[in-house]
């Protein structure tokens, strides 16, 4: 029997990886993964699911959905991605990661029968997720869309609800080059008449939803229409009310930034649904905010990773998430003479002219490439950054980027990671 660094090693080569080389990598259709499950009993037909699609937004939303059900004593499953340190992030179930040899299993009993089918490693991993949580007899899972939505690995499902976090561009050289393009794609994930969460409204996008969901008599419920959100300056204390007044109040909310609000806000609409549908009366959304990061390991998103100097990560990687966090770290600033340093690195396929713009020219810029293929060079990066006049300077890796905030901050200064998942994760790596 392989052992599990074999195994990884293994279907990190032998499997075409979306994270590493990009869209050489991504399989339109269902029909490889429809043949995975047929192989492993179809173990997606089992547990209960809902099913998270979206821009942004869509990891935190599956966090907290997670930590509802692990609060209400549910046995969880939570399927994301792409993982940030180790592979077995993307498969939990009631938190915990799935384990080395539960991996090893799997692999060692079908390995040989998927050969056949030349699956991409979302693919797999897909399979080796519903597997999963079938084994361990979960009482629902959440499922994060990889990419897209009608024709991503995971629209195998019938779940509870779909939920569709927000629409921007993103990804357009494989879903489209608008904002109705994308939301077709997205909105793929609409089944008949299952109830559909969209979570913020957008003229070029919501009609769209409508009509698919119209078509097939899906109950339709917009996030942001029915409830409203606020929170002090720097969303430790929050509330979310409708028209009749606040229904819920949430203290010390670890999820900072205020562009969680939107997050929070679609997450409570999915909980309502599911609180009707499957007959739920607690009223305990805000503690599964408040222990999301407890519950789920939640990790990556505006997350705090040291004091003196305050050093924050956050995985935003295009325009509409990149744009919130230049705005909200400059709330971070200590006093008005703190500096604010970002180590900063992007992948090759993102929109790097446009996101470029975004950049807070009053910031200073380490920017850097994570060790995977699809890293954009830094010194081409550089370069767009100088003719937008910021300061800049290239490192040839995230750890020499990091070093040199690290030495060029003082106690009050912020230092800033962003831009890409994969700079994220080896930046971690460094805080554990």
């Amino acid at each position: 029997m392989k052992s599990y660094n074999q195994i990884l090693e293994e279907i990190f080569s032998a499997y075409p990886m979306y994270h590493k080389v990009g869209s050489k990598a991504y399989k339109e259709g269902l029909e490889n993964i429809e043949e995975l499950l047929a192989v492993i009993d179809n173990p997606h037909k089992k547990p209960h699911f809902i099913h998270v699609a979206g821009t942004n937004g869509k990891g935190s939303v599956s966090a907290i959905l997670a930590s509802f059900f692990q609060e209400l004593g549910y046995k969880t499953g939570l399927f994301t991605s792409p993982h940030l340190v180790d592979f077995r992030e993307r498969i939990r179930v009631n938190g915990e990661m799935i384990s080395e040899e539960d991996v090893i299993r799997f692999f060692d009993k079908y390995q040989k029968k998927f050969s056949h089918i030349e699956p991409s490693f979302f693919e797999i991993t897909t399979a080796l997720a519903f597997y999963h949580f079938s084994v361990q007899n979960v009482n629902i899972a959440i499922i994060e869309v990889g990419l897209g939505g009608r024709l991503d690995a995971t629209n195998v499902v019938n779940p509870l609800i779909s939920v569709i976090t927000n629409i921007s561009l993103e990804h357009t050289q494989m879903l489209g080059n608008t904002i109705s393009e994308i939301a077709r794609e997205k909105g793929g994930i609409i089944k008949h008449k299952t109830p559909v969460i969209v979570g913020e409204y957008h003229p070029e996008s919501f009609p769209i939803f409508e009509d698919m969901a119209t078509k097939l008599d899906a109950p339709l419920f917009l996030a942001d229409q029915n409830y409203s959100i606020c929170g002090d300056y720097k969303m430790k204390n929050i509330e979310i009310s409708d028209e009749n007044g606040v229904l819920c109040s949430i203290n010390d909310n670890p999820l900072r930034g205020d562009y969680q609000l939107k997050n929070i806000t679609t997450a409570y609409q999915t909980i309502e649904v599911a609180k009707f549908l499957l007959n739920i009366q607690e009223n305990i959304f805000a503690n599964a905010v408040k222990n999301v990061v407890k519950n789920t390991h939640f990790r990556g998103r505006w997350q705090i990773l040291a004091q003196n100097p305050l050093t924050i990560c956050d995985v935003a990687h295009n325009p509409a998430g990149i744009a919130y966090g230049m705005t909200n770290i400059d709330k971070e600033k200590i006093n008005e003479n703190s500096n604010i340093n970002v180590v900063f690195g992007m992948v090759k396929d993102k929109d790097i002219d446009n996101i470029v713009k975004l950049l807070n020219p009053n910031f200073k810029y380490y920017v850097c490439c994570a060790k995977i293929e699809r890293s954009l060079n830094p010194d081409v990066l550089t370069n767009k950054m100088k003719i937008n006049k910021l300061d800049c300077k290239t490192y040839q890796s995230v750890e020499k980027a990091l070093a040199a905030a690290k030495n060029n901050s003082s106690q009050n200064d912020v230092i800033f990671i962003t831009g890409s998942c994969f700079v994220v994760g080896e930046a971690l790596e460094f805080f554990l």
